[in-house]
């Protein structure tokens, strides 16, 4: 009989510095999910130069863009719970080729109808990466530096979305749409690394009873650790944890009902209205304000290129400043930019250049650390799928955004958008201040019993 628990590998791992091995893991996961960013985002530079070869309507373009969120909703749902039974790493393997094979079918798409289609499978594997990524990176680090580790992680995303810019700002206007697509195949030779030098995820193997399996895992981290160096301190054991299997209904009793519902509305109001902007504002540019191709792809990445650097200041300061107290100010400074675009009725397009990419960057370090804060408030039987079901909602709201800005820009102006928007912020900023839990600096075990 083992004399390996749990409680033991957990304690065991939060002891262990960021050794080599650790930061290999998170590159190689960082770099399939630089390409799922891309992957979303690379319709949105498309777009302008689909609307006018297709003779697309706006309520084709709403339905492009929004069907690959929907899409991504069962993708999170399904591969999450996937995640839970058969291991974090399968579960990756299955996205990542969903997607890329998703990326060839829309090179021969030939109209609204067939990129629906692409567009709505390709999400579903986008939409499983990213929250059994988010769950299989959390999990291998210690509660003090986890915030940092993962979101150095995590900030590959908006990187991702504003290569899509860059992408799409250089290869459009001179080969097409098709180049957003052709640039997406790349993750295709991720696949040999991800199977060769990621191990499982000692914590999910010690839930599922493999607990020889991560002993081995966990004696390489340490092995690793103590070649360069570090003195490893005696693992401090946890209370007793749940022995009970996931179950989709303990999302909704004791304590983790009022996280589940808190998150929910932190995802929806967020994403509906990140995605909202970042989708449709280069064909905003290109047929509200009657600015060249070049131009409004320009537009869209510099807003993008601002999202990544405040989400490298978000990485740096989230551990000392708190989950919460985040949140709630950066809710509350981005309701600012959107309302003052809203009183003025966005009339020039600087001004909705500097104002749109002020609220994007405030928005983003809530929308990319959210998989962060997800995965802590649920326990390793439930994290994959607890953060799926969250970021559901993130597909929820990407949806809704673009659907939001088709309508109301049609029938009262872009200005009621961003009041619109103004409104969903100001929403999300009430309900952190009043439903957030505090995670920083707390070992996932002791927050999530």
């Amino acid at each position: 009989m083992s004399s390996h628990t749990v409680e033991s590998i957990s304690a065991r791992i939060e002891r262990l510095p960021v050794t080599r091995q650790l930061s290999t893991i998170r590159l190689v996961i960082g770099a399939a999910t630089f390409f799922d960013a891309y992957t979303v985002l690379a319709i949105a530079f498309a777009m302008p130069v689909l609307v006018r070869e297709w003779k697309l309507s706006p309520t084709e373009v709403g339905m492009i863009l929004s069907f690959g969120y929907i899409g991504q909703l069962l993708g999170a749902v399904a591969f999450g719970w996937l995640a839970e039974r058969i291991g974090r790493l399968r579960v990756l393997w299955l996205t990542i080729t969903l997607f890329v094979t998703m990326d060839i079918a829309c090179l021969f798409a030939t109209g609204a109808v067939s990129m629906i289609i692409c567009r709505f499978i390709q999400g579903i594997g986008t939409g499983g990466e990213v929250p059994v990524a988010s769950a299989y990176v959390n999990e291998m680090v210690g509660a003090q530096k986890r915030g940092r580790f993962f979101l150095l992680y995590e900030v590959i995303f908006p990187i991702g979305l504003m290569f899509a810019g860059m992408v799409g700002y250089f290869l459009v206007p001179a080969y097409g749409w098709k180049a957003m697509f052709l640039v997406g195949l790349v993750p295709a030779v991720l696949m040999i690394p991800l199977r060769l030098l990621m191990p499982e995820s000692p914590r999910w193997l010690a839930s599922r009873g493999r607990l020889e399996e991560a002993d081995t895992i966990v004696a390489a981290f340490e092995a690793s650790a103590e070649a360069r160096g570090a003195v490893l301190a005696e693992p401090r054991l946890a209370p007793q944890l749940s022995k009970s299997r996931s179950e989709w209904r303990e999302l909704f009793r004791g304590i983790y009902r009022g996280r589940t519902l808190m998150l929910w509305a932190l995802w929806f109001c967020v994403y509906m209205v990140i995605n909202g902007m970042i989708t449709w504002m280069p064909t905003l540019y290109r047929e509200v304000f009657k600015l060249p191709l070049q131009t409004s792809l320009a537009y869209g990445f510099i807003t993008s290129a601002c999202g990544v650097v405040a989400s490298i200041v978000c990485a740096l300061l989230i551990d000392r400043v708190g989950r919460r107290r985040w949140y709630a100010s950066a809710f509350a400074l981005a309701v600012f930019p959107l309302g003052a675009l809203a009183l003025s009725g966005a009339d020039t397009v600087m001004h909705v250049l500097v104002l749109v990419s002020l609220a994007y960057a405030i928005v983003q370090t809530i929308a990319f650390s959210l998989y962060l804060y997800s995965a802590e408030l649920y326990p390793t039987r439930l994290r994959a799928f607890g953060t799926g079901c969250g970021s559901a909602w993130l597909r929820l709201g990407s949806s809704a955004g673009p659907l939001v800005v088709g309508y109301f820009s049609a029938g009262f102006g872009i200005g009621m958008v961003f009041a619109v928007f103004a409104c969903v912020l100001a929403l999300g900023a009430a309900v952190t201040m009043l439903f957030a839990v505090e995670t920083a600096g707390k070992p996932l075990e002791t927050l999530s019993p």
